[in-house]
């Protein structure tokens, strides 16, 4: 049991995670070798989309269903969530299941947005 607020964990969680900004991650779409993309949000709050070839698994379940996208413990995956809280605790997660190569997008769907990132349905 902890005594740790909400904003104290993802504020730890970000501590030990590395996080990629939103045009990093638009540059990096749909090249060779780019990054899994994960979204860690729940399916009700992908109304306004996703980003394009992101694999939605909520944070809630991600342990048990990341293997389902990718096994490979070095794969260079890159989570985002609303607003890259979630997904630093995604990242966290990931990492201490031995997952090597795990980052957070920094601003999360809000930054993509802001930015004019492409979206799917």
């Amino acid at each position: 049991m902890t005594d740790k607020s909400p904003e104290q964990l993802v504020a730890e969680a970000k501590t030990r995670t590395r996080e990629v900004s939103v045009s990093e991650v638009a540059q990096l779409l749909g090249k060779p070798g780019a990054p899994v993309l994960v979204d860690c949000r729940e399916p009700r709050e992908t109304n306004l989309g996703i980003i394009p070839g992101a694999a939605l698994i909520p944070l809630g379940v991600i342990d048990s269903q990341i293997e389902g996208t990718t096994a490979a413990r070095d794969a260079a995956i890159i989570i985002y969530c609303a607003r890259g809280n979630r997904s630093a605790l995604a990242a966290d997660a990931l990492q201490n299941m031995g997952y090597t190569n795990v980052r957070s997008m920094a601003g999360g769907w809000m930054a993509w947005m802001t930015m004019g990132g492409p979206v799917a349905d």
